[in-house]
């Protein structure tokens, strides 16, 4: 399996568990992974024959426009489910960096999961 990588995206989401820390978009770092067999696109040298990576981009940069979270847990969740279904990769790794405490470089949650088969 051939994997496309969205390294350190910087995207403006509202998000924090007080009221007050949701008021404002924070800056996140977004690490998205989209596993996905790109042979015969590399073949043709076709775009229509795997994801672009530049719309993938663009759709997480606008996917906090009107939303907001309390965790990060649950917007790694959400954008997996969201690249799942519209992308259909065979699989995706998502991780979120959060800029929040003084003490450390960022706070991130990472998480994977699997397009489902029917069965």
């Amino acid at each position: 399996m051939d994997t496309i990588v969205i390294r350190e995206l910087e995207v403006r989401y509202h998000i924090g568990v007080p009221d007050e820390e949701r008021a404002r978009p924070q800056r996140l770092v977004l690490t998205v992974e989209l596993d996905t067999d790109f042979t015969r696109a590399a073949a043709g040298d076709d775009l229509t024959a795997t994801l672009n990576y530049y719309e993938v981009s663009r759709r997480l940069l606008d996917f906090g426009n009107g939303r907001s979270w309390k965790l990060i847990e649950r917007l790694a969740v959400e954008l997996a489910e969201f690249l799942l279904s519209e992308y259909r990769p065979a699989a995706v790794r998502v991780e979120v960096r959060k800029f929040i405490l003084p003490e450390t470089r960022y706070v991130a949650v990472r998480i994977e999961r699997r397009a489902t088969t029917p069965g």
